[in-house]
């Protein structure tokens, strides 16, 4: 191992690129990748590592850009994609599947449907508020144990979450560790046909078979759901995207899914500047066209190259 960093009992990988951890199979290399073992591990860790650092989850919402992140990438594994209940409580490792961890719910009686389709893991649907079919992570959610930058480790309720549209306010550098979210009661063969349904219905809708990062942009404001009961659902971002006549739209090897025109593409070879720079080209067209400015939903991280 690099004297650059301290002794672990999980895995550090310097210069590892990052571009087969995103689903857009795009990026540049990371200072190093650092897998822990454990809880303590990851505190142990981040007490005596005075670098930079990026949690970084399943790489479903993530474009890592060419020039590489100057930072320890943080992922966490299989020790950390634990699921148990009691009663109406669900405590689930961050590096669980949304889909997983809904499908393991309705097994216990318990609707966590709206994660069915969500790409990623659990906790980056905390970080991001994920939602599906008018819930929100922010309905259930009780509250998440994380380790913060320094090391220590701490609980964190509802009102440090602070739940907004798409995303929470989460102490910077902060790796989650564990979820408990309160879910209502089901009849199991109800909630598995629900998401049998709910995945059909994708399927017909979105280009699930290409490599994409889910949606691309936010629903503009206004228009779109916060999860507060007087929102309304107008107004939706592939409508302004295809009324600006960019569906389909291509950039080098990105494109503008011609099913879905709120989801950018990378047909084969696009690197991660196709990418940004054909979402920067579709913001600027939509805000030409409508007055619309269009936030990414998408991360991204890192370096530009050229």
């Amino acid at each position: 191992m690099s004297d650059r960093f301290p002794e672990v009992r999980g895995t550090i990988t310097p210069d590892r690129g990052l571009a087969d951890l995103t689903w857009l199979r795009v990026g540049g290399p990371a200072t190093a990748l650092f897998q822990p073992a454990d809880r303590d591990d990851l505190s142990d860790f981040l007490k005596s590592y005075d670098g930079d650092v990026f949690p970084m989850g399943v790489g479903s919402n993530l474009i890592v850009r060419d020039g590489g992140v100057e930072a320890v990438v943080i992922r966490l594994g299989r020790g950390f994609n634990g699921f148990s209940v009691d009663g109406n409580r669900v405590t689930v490792g961050p590096a669980l599947l949304d889909a997983h961890c809904a499908r393991k719910a309705a097994d216990a009686a318990l609707d966590l449907t709206f994660l069915r389709t969500i790409p990623g893991a659990i906790g980056g649907a905390v970080a991001m508020n994920a939602g599906c079919y008018g819930s929100y992570m922010a309905d259930v959610f009780v509250q998440a144990t994380a380790v913060l930058r320094s090391g220590e480790v701490v609980v964190l309720g509802r009102d440090d979450v602070s739940f907004a549209y798409r995303q929470s306010d989460l102490p910077d550098g902060a790796v989650l560790v564990e979820v408990v979210m309160e879910a209502p009661s089901g009849d199991p063969a109800e909630l598995h046909a629900r998401m049998e349904d709910q995945l059909a219905k994708r399927d017909a809708t979105q280009p699930t078979k290409d490599r994409t990062a889910g949606s691309t942009f936010r629903n503009p404001v206004g228009y779109s759901s916060t999860g507060k009961a007087d929102d309304t659902h107008d107004l939706k971002a592939w409508k302004v995207i295809d009324d600006a006549g960019l569906r389909g739209a291509r950039l080098g090897g990105a494109q503008m899914s011609e099913k879905h025109p709120n989801f950018l593409i990378n047909t084969g070879d696009a690197t991660a500047a196709d990418l940004e720079d054909l979402g920067e080209l579709v913001r600027k067209k939509v805000f030409e066209n409508s007055g619309i400015e269009l936030q990414w939903e998408v991360l991204r991280v890192g370096t530009r190259t050229g």
